[in-house]
């Protein structure tokens, strides 16, 4: 199977390169409008943002849908302090210690953009006692790279509550194959989800059935795939594998999720990925994620009559500056397809 590991690499870095927090999502999705057409495939947007991307079967009666999340955890502004600084609120669960002296862009309603710093409340070592303590919401701020010292001067540059603070991901792919930055989860599952439709589409591969794209946009918030549209009848997530204690994935393997904290996936999904698995000879593990919700979780919850189930590549430090690599990529992209095609 000839995978083009460089087109996803160039997605990833493309999609990377685009600020896309939970609810800032337009410009991304322009991008994988864009992405996708080239591959020759029909985008749609709902009315909430999510795309909807068609890929058409030998049984165009039996749709399977297989989702990810473009949206990523980022911050909001939440008021503006009297000496110019920023305090905000989180969009998402991040791990917020990894946060502090993070670059960070914030965009205003007008469509300006300005690069700042979250930083601790007392962060020189050489000054306070407090240095080393918690970091949360009320102990860091961001310091905008302005000249700007009260909240008069913040005001006059645009900048007012409920602006977005973006992190800067900081993507890096080693010569030796990881692949570091934050917001893997889940920025790489759709990088991964293009390059098997570029995969299809440069080898004029049909899929056994209708396949639908599903790229969410409000998954870090719990409700991107609450609506899916009614012709689907199984819905893959295809999202990070975690990796710690009492787990078995690493980053070289494409997880299966049976049970995350909503409890178990389909049995009978969860079955076949692991046989094609087995049989395609991937490196994989199965897994229960105990801190953990999909937005296939999302779509029962909202009603959708589904079977589903849950995969993705092995993502170390998730919601925090995280690594995967290639090898997770090529073993996710193998069974996504095996699945399309079975």
């Amino acid at each position: 199977m000839e995978l083009s590991l460089s087109f996803v690499q160039e997605t990833l870095k493309q999609i990377m390169a685009i600020d896309s927090p939970s609810g800032f999502t337009a410009t991304v999705m322009e991008k994988v409008e864009e992405i996708a057409e080239n591959l020759g495939y029909r985008f749609e947007l709902s009315n909430k943002g999510c795309g909807i991307i068609t890929v058409p079967g030998l049984d165009p009666e039996y749709v399977v849908g297989f989702c990810a999340h473009v949206d990523t955890l980022g911050l909001m502004v939440r008021s503006i302090k009297d000496n110019g600084a920023l305090r905000f609120t989180q969009i998402g669960g991040p791990v917020l210690a990894t946060y502090d002296s993070e670059l960070v862009r914030v965009y205003t309603r007008d469509g300006r953009c300005y690069d700042g710093t979250v930083y601790f409340t007392k962060p020189a070592g050489h000054v306070y006692t407090e240095s080393t303590d918690k970091r949360t919401e009320e102990t860091m701020e961001v310091r905008l790279d302005e000249d700007v010292s009260s909240k008069e001067d913040v005001l006059a540059l645009g900048i007012q509550a409920g602006d977005y603070i973006c992190i800067d991901p900081k993507l890096v792919i080693t010569p030796s194959g990881f692949i570091k930055s934050r917001f893997l989860d889940d920025k790489l599952s759709v990088a991964t989800l293009l390059g098997v439709l570029e995969y299809l589409s440069s080898h004029q591969i049909i899929p056994s059935h209708t396949v639908k794209i599903l790229i969410s946009t409000y998954e870090e918030v719990s409700h991107g795939m609450s609506w899916i549209p009614s012709d689907i009848e199984e819905l893959i997530g295809v999202d990070m594998g975690c990796i710690g204690d009492d787990l078995n994935c690493t980053e070289k393997m494409v997880s299966i999720c049976a049970k995350d904290s909503s409890g178990p996936y389909d049995y009978d999904i969860t079955s076949r990925l692991s046989n094609l698995a087995k049989e395609n000879e991937l490196n994989y593990c199965i897994d229960i994620y105990p801190h953990y919700s999909s937005d296939v979780t999302c779509a029962l919850c909202g009603g959708a009559d589904i079977r589903g189930g849950l995969l993705g590549p092995g993502v170390f430090a998730s919601h925090a500056y995280e690594r995967s690599s290639l090898e997770a990529v090529e073993n996710t992209m193998k069974l996504l397809i095996a699945y399309m095609l079975d």
